[in-house]
């Protein structure tokens, strides 16, 4: 880490929300997987990061969104000149994001980028589809860490995964369109690789970005569950 760079300690509060980073000017959290980001339809799904983090910040203000079973990094803004500035950046990808999956089966290359447009797949909402049409840019850079074996002896792969876009379920679809789904994804992945975990192997483990109010460079990271 260079000079004047910040660095983020986590914390825990009474919400269940382990804190990463937290001034007056942005928030971040380690999202659990299976938490929404924000409040879902239905009264059975109002309970979400952003609403716990509320009870503590009446300032928060959401920025981007999780998966709801995807865990990791997620920051929130304090107040709406923050949330514009941060969302400013997600927008115009001044945002690093690392994140780290577990894939079925082993890639032929050591790494590649995955360069397929996304639309939603509008009959079978909220999943989405590749359209080389009509969809939106969407590009994944992948590298391979490690080959292994899953419990049951299928083959495995632990990637690294760097989107330079944000489109809904891009890192999902792109991996099941290369042939190589993550595994417990209740989405995109047949059955037999759903079983191999209890949840969706997807973890965003890094965020580097300037921080909106004093430009220093913010790295926020929380450790792989799995």
């Amino acid at each position: 880490m260079s000079a004047g760079d910040e660095d983020a300690h986590p914390d825990v509060v009474p919400d269940c929300l382990r804190i990463l980073h937290a001034d007056d000017h942005l928030l971040a959290f380690d999202k659990p997987s299976g938490l929404l980001s924000v409040p879902g339809r239905g009264a059975d799904k109002q309970d979400c990061l952003a609403t716990r983090a509320l009870a503590q910040w009446p300032d928060a203000r959401i920025v981007h969104r999780l998966d709801q079973a995807t865990s990791g990094v997620i920051v929130l803004a304090r107040g709406l000149a923050m949330q514009r500035a941060l969302s400013d950046a997600f927008a115009e990808r001044r945002v690093d994001k690392r994140y780290i999956a577990i894939v079925d089966g082993w890639p032929d290359a050591d790494a590649g980028t995955i360069d397929l447009p996304l639309q939603a797949d509008w009959p079978n909402r909220p999943m989405q589809q590749v359209d080389r049409i009509g969809g939106k840019p969407a590009v994944t850079h992948w590298q391979v860490l490690s080959r292994t074996r899953a419990t049951d002896g299928a083959p495995c792969t632990r990637l690294t995964l760097t989107p330079r876009t944000g489109r809904t379920h891009q890192l999902r679809v792109h991996l099941q369109a290369i042939g190589h789904p993550v595994l417990g994804d209740a989405l995109y992945a047949p059955p037999a690789v759903q079983v191999r975990a209890s949840r969706l192997l997807l973890h965003a483990e890094s965020l580097v970005l300037a921080h909106p109010a004093t430009s220093a460079r913010l790295r926020i990271a929380c450790p792989v569950p799995f």
